[in-house]
């Protein structure tokens, strides 16, 4: 009889995955931790020295000018407010949809933000429905994107002459990463030309902005009121900032899945290993006891193939026939 429902059993498969959780987060918690020691390293002595160099800079205009710390205060605040408006009209259509790309996007730069509390209102409520639309919509195009290239490598290996082409997992990671760079190449060639740019600093952009990171220490279309002046430039923008989101969300959907993958032929490499009696069974054998496995841990009651209670209906649990007297 299969134990209680109010009774959980311990479950191996259950408790690696656990295992496995556990040790994603430490993973997650070490990278973050050499993360904040590295930057600290590179970036603390520069970031004093800014500092130092503009409290100078700063203390040199107030003796020339006469400024009072209240007049400093005011003029470094309207400075903020007049890099904004370098682009032109932000809250223009095209500044506007700009806006709204970043948002739903979750890129965020902070180029811009709402002015008003309608505003800020309205925002929540367009970023709540529009953020989960947008995730679902690059998951599709993601979708077609990895098939198509699948079905172009395909095609590529049956030219070539293989008799039985097949496009792995790591055919389409190294296919993705290689599209990958090819997009960033193009966008950053594109920004140096138009924005002043390095392509160093171009292309830093372009990964910022296609990762959804989003800093906002370069961004496009900010000079020169490039919003109104240059429509067919920033056209580019807006279409290299959605495709481009496109192309890296789909690999990195492919690195994903390449690690769910490898994480599930572990536990089959575990149970291949565990039973070599059965070397010669399919390995459909190991995924199917693991699936059994956790059938059972969510359904206390169900009693696997293996288990030692008699299931009704089995061979075993039939009476004899008896033999008939001659």
């Amino acid at each position: 009889v299969g134990a209680p429902p109010s009774r959980r059993r311990w479950c191996p498969a259950r408790g690696k995955q656990s295992v496995r959780t556990a040790a994603l987060i430490l993973c997650i918690l070490s990278y973050l931790l050499v993360g904040a020691a590295v930057f600290d390293a590179l970036e603390s002595e520069a970031e004093r020295g800014r500092q130092r160099a503009l409290a100078q800079k700063r203390g040199e205009l107030r003796r020339k000018y006469g400024f009072s710390a209240e007049d400093d205060r005011e003029l470094e605040r309207l400075a903020r407010q007049a890099e904004a408006h370098r682009a032109g009209r932000q809250w223009k259509f095209a500044g506007s949809f700009y806006f709204a790309i970043t948002v739903i996007t979750t890129i965020g730069y902070g180029h811009a933000a709402p002015g008003t509390d309608s505003g800020k209102v309205f925002c929540m409520f367009y970023a709540l429905l529009g953020i989960p639309l947008t995730l679902v919509t690059f998951q599709s195009l993601g979708e077609r994107l990895n098939a198509l290239v699948r079905r172009l490598l395909l095609a590529a290996k049956r030219c070539l002459g293989l008799r039985r082409p097949r496009v792995s997992t790591e055919n389409m990671v190294v296919a993705g990463l290689l599209a990958c760079v090819a997009t960033l190449a193009l966008g950053a060639a594109t920004f140096a030309h138009f924005e002043g740019w390095t392509f160093f600093h171009a292309y830093y952009y372009c990964f910022i902005t296609l990762t959804t990171i989003g800093f906002g220490d370069f961004v496009a279309l900010q000079s020169d009121e490039a919003l109104q002046r240059k429509p067919p430039y920033v056209a580019f923008s807006f279409l290299y900032i959605l495709l481009g989101l496109t192309v890296i969300g789909a690999f990195l959907n492919l690195v994903v899945l390449r690690f769910l993958a490898a994480s599930a032929d572990a536990p089959e490499r575990a149970a291949s290993r565990a039973s070599p009696s059965r070397r010669g069974a399919p390995e459909s054998r190991a995924h199917r006891t693991l699936q059994l496995q956790m059938h059972a841990c969510d359904n206390p009651g169900f009693s696997p193939p293996w288990s030692p209670t008699p299931v009704r209906g089995s061979r075993a649990d039939r009476p004899r026939a008896r033999r008939k007297s001659i």
